[in-house]
């Protein structure tokens, strides 16, 4: 692999490298010049090649000003561009730059180390074309890679174009931190590395930081001389710090190792990734070859547009997963009830989960409930490595290895079937898991070489020799699944927090659940000892109202009919399977059961509407308490007392109901507010979130309850023909002539005709224009009209100054969404809000009749 190898260190404490990587290996390259002088431009190191740079012995140079053998032009111009370094690992570059007036060109590149100036010159030569341009194609094509794979080849072809190497690799370092090759671009007849592994070990830990920060190295030649520095070390002993040196010479055994693979010249440019080495572009020439440093400089540039583009290719990755795990975390949540268990609910989930992060089987267990799906453990093998995770993971950690038995053992028992796990705690100890699986994947490894390099012992301890054989060495690789990506890690920690928001708010749920049963279990017994003397009163008070000179016969067939009437009020309280009820059924229901039969002794008058079903077992109570109170104590209570119910909708869709009683018995307010007023009020505000208004007059109690507009629900099926019969009933008497309908909906037009009908109306004409409603007005037949405000591209207002001008009687219909201004002369019109029912249409047709 043409990568730097082991690097002797010479007395060097490597232990501290991830913190201060160093490299002080004191030679350089053949082709070029090191200066290191200090910032007053006294030379304090040279490369012993000096005399033919600067015509004088190397030696004769140390502690020399510098001003002596450069000129003044190539001093300065070393002096402005050491003021643009930015950094301790920054290198400034300059080209076509001659050290002596009239002299030969070279390229130099400046850069800082500790208080000395490195000052590195070679021989300018340029590129096999402009670098502005080439460098411009490049980026264009890089940034237009379609996918990560794309973007992998196309750098590599691109790295070769502008350089001219044999061969050009892109080389990642996996997660073990061996490396593998995953493009390639290559000229013909040369054998592909592609897909090929390399140890670890080919690239130690001091040589991977040493790429973090000197990006480019080159190997011009690696049977090329080299040149010593001079001094060979400091006062300290140590010789000169060339971490960042662009000509430094490499280790004789990384040059053996290139030799070992028939390599005769090398390049490697860093890719880094969010501060990290994710790999490098590696490049191979079969023939000395020097890389101008303008090319070099260009090849640089090429990796870290490389690198951003790649970062671009998968931020776009992950932010996709992000937002499918948003997704799901959204979806999570709108399922999520009191009457399941979160097991029960995620396990419909699997399959998307699954997706989600391409695994084969899941496994879970919360509060001891546990569920296995598709490629798993079995119970008791999962039950023991979750007893494992609970002993080894650190608390909210995910845990993830593609290879689980190598951390739990027992797993190879069922290795073919999971091999790979990401185990996600949901809960605190002893905690429960999320756990993905993936399968075995049995697979083929190509090593260049076999991976285990003989290790040999000398002065400087035992190091690692080059490698000699790059012959292809297959390995079986058994027990290990594909490994997890770092967006599917993002992906369980996104997961985590979904399953653990969920399962908090089950919690929360079930709590909330059990609180108001309590609250309900203690209402219930008190309504409970409540009704049981309500009706063992009632069944009293029935026997004794009924006429004693009446026969037997008689007296059975009363209190029987009377009973009934008491058992179907109470079967309306415990209904729950209606899609609506009826406000005046509900009331004449529980009137008539307690004896308010008698003609116009309870009148039931205004808008009925319509209750949703958990809302009308509340008004049923509270209708039902009313009833049995005014029985016992009220109007209800003696022959001669009336009782008068009137409900009305106001705009804002809110209902107001007024029980008002008279001609009773005197009535007081009950003491200590009273278990009846008490369950009323809290029924009211609770259930149907609303006001009670009650005031107990010596003749009668008067009560206005509120109920909100949410609670509210269209009478349907036989309660809405209920509602039309009362209405026909009710006394409307339509005028001469056919009922116009003006309505642009054909189902709300045939909706309205058939209310109508059963309201007593005999003819009904439709239209849906103004210009066909104009025609049939023309005809003279019509004797009201009831019309739809807004009619598609236009309104029914011409249509209305018509009838006014025949003074034909005539009402509107309004949806919630109308926010036309009404003319001045139609503004005090009655309008109907849609949805209707016949007790509306009714009462507003009933005012425009009457005028």
């Amino acid at each position: 692999m043409p990568l730097e190898s082991t690097i002797p260190v010479p007395a060097v404490d490597l232990t501290n490298c991830d913190r201060e990587p160093i490299h002080r290996l004191g030679r350089i390259q053949g082709f070029g010049l090191l200066i290191a002088t200090s910032t007053d431009w006294i030379v304090q190191y040279v490369s012993e090649n000096a005399g033919e740079w600067l015509h004088q012995p190397a030696g004769a140079l140390i502690g020399q000003p510098i001003a002596n053998h450069v000129s003044p032009e190539f001093l300065a111009t070393l002096r402005e561009h050491l003021n643009l370094l930015s950094g301790a690992d920054d290198v400034e570059r300059v080209f076509d730059l001659s050290i002596h007036a009239g002299g030969e060109m070279c390229d130099v590149a400046l850069h800082m180390a500790g208080d000395l100036i490195i000052i590195e010159c070679e021989p300018a030569r340029a590129g096999p074309e402009s670098n502005d341009s080439m460098v411009r194609r490049i980026v264009q094509r890089l940034h237009a890679a379609p996918s990560i794979e794309k973007l992998h080849d196309t750098a590599a072809q691109l790295v070769m174009a502008l350089t001219g190497f044999d061969r050009v690799m892109i080389y990642r370092f996996l997660h073990d931190e061996s490396g593998e090759v995953i493009a390639e671009a290559r000229q013909h007849g040369i054998d592909s590395f592609l897909g090929q592994r390399y140890p670890a070990s080919d690239i130690p830990r001091q040589a991977r930081e040493l790429y973090k920060r000197n990006p480019i190295r080159i190997i011009a030649d690696v049977d090329g001389p080299s040149h010593a520095i001079l001094p060979l070390s400091a006062p300290d002993g140590m010789p000169i710090d060339l971490s960042n040196s662009v000509l430094r010479s490499v280790s004789p055994i990384h040059l053996e190792y290139l030799r070992n693979m028939g390599v005769c010249a090398s390049m490697s440019v860093s890719i880094m990734l969010r501060g990290k080495l994710w790999g490098l572009i590696a490049c191979h020439h079969y023939s000395p070859r020097r890389v101008p440093l303008n090319v070099r400089t260009a090849t640089e540039l090429v990796g870290r547009v490389f690198s951003l583009a790649l970062d671009a290719q998968i931020r776009d990755s992950e932010m996709e997963a992000e937002r499918r795990a948003l997704d799901f975390h959204s979806k999570v949540l709108r399922m999520v009830g009191p009457q399941e268990g979160p097991v029960s609910q995620l396990t419909d989930l699997f399959p998307e989960m699954c997706a989600l992060v391409e695994c084969d089987g899941i496994g879970m267990i919360v509060d001891g409930k546990i569920r296995l799906w598709r490629h798993a453990p079995d119970r008791m093998q999962f039950l023991e490595l979750v007893d494992f995770l609970n002993r080894r993971t650190a608390a909210g950690s995910i845990q993830v290895t593609h290879e689980l038995s190598r951390i739990f053992p027992r797993a190879k028992a069922f290795a073919e079937r999971a091999s790979g796990m990401m185990a996600i705690p949901v809960s605190r100890r002893p905690r429960d898991y999320l756990v993905f699986f993936r399968k075995e994947v049995e697979r083929e490894i190509r090593w260049a070489g076999n991976p285990e390099k003989p290790v040999t012992v000398g002065p400087l301890g035992a190091r690692l020799t080059p490698r000699e054989s790059f012959e292809l060495w297959r390995e079986t690789a058994r027990g290990q699944s594909e490994p997890w990506t770092l967006a599917q890690r993002r992906l369980a920690e996104g997961l985590r927090v979904s399953l653990l928001e969920v399962i908090l708010k089950h919690a929360d749920l079930l709590e909330n659940e059990r609180k108001a049963a309590r609250q309900r279990q203690e209402l219930l017994i008190g309504e409970l000892n409540h009704r049981v003397r309500n009706i063992l009163g009632l069944i009293r008070g029935l026997i004794r109202q009924v006429d004693t000179d009446r026969s037997a016969e008689d007296f059975v067939e009363v209190f029987d009919h009377r009973v009934q009437a008491l058992a179907r009020a109470h079967d309306q309280l415990t209904a729950r399977d209606w899609s609506s009820g009826s406000l005046f059924e509900l009331i004449e229901t529980e009137t008539t059961a307690f004896g308010a039969d008698s003609p116009g002794r309870v009148v039931i008058e205004g808008e009925d509407v319509g209750l949703k079903p958990q809302s009308f077992s509340a008004m049923a109570l509270v209708i039902h308490e009313l009833t049995t109170n005014s029985a016992k104590y009220g109007a209800l209570h003696t022959q001669t007392g009336r009782l008068s119910v009137r409900s009305t909708l106001d705009e804002a869709g809110w209902l107001t109901l007024e029980w008002v009683e008279s001609g009773g018995p005197p009535v007081q307010a009950p003491k200590d507010g009273g278990f009846g007023a008490v369950l009323i009020g809290r029924t009211v505000a609770h259930d149907l979130g609303g006001t009670v208004d009650q005031d107990f007059r010596l003749d009668g109690l008067r009560m206005t309850l509120r109920v909100a507009p949410e609670h509210m629900a269209r009478l349907t099926g036989a309660g809405a023909r209920r509602a039309a019969e009362r209405a026909r009933k009710g006394g409307l008497t339509f005028p001469p002539g056919r009922g116009l309908v003006v309505e642009d909906n054909v189902i709300i037009a045939m909706d309205s005709e058939m209310t109508l009908r059963s309201m007593g109306c005999e003819g009904v004409v439709l239209a849906s224009s103004v210009r066909r409603s104009l025609e049939v007005i023309a005809k003279g037949d019509i004797g009201f009209a009831v019309l739809d405000v807004n009619l598609g591209q236009e309104t029914s207002f011409p249509v209305a100054d018509a009838l006014a001008e025949r003074g034909i009687p005539f009402i509107f219909l309004s949806g919630y969404a109308d926010s036309i201004s009404f003319p001045e002369a139609h503004k005090k019109r009655p309008q109907v809000r849609k949805p209707f029912d016949a007790a509306a249409l009714s009462k507003a047709l009933a005012s425009v009749f009457s005028d």
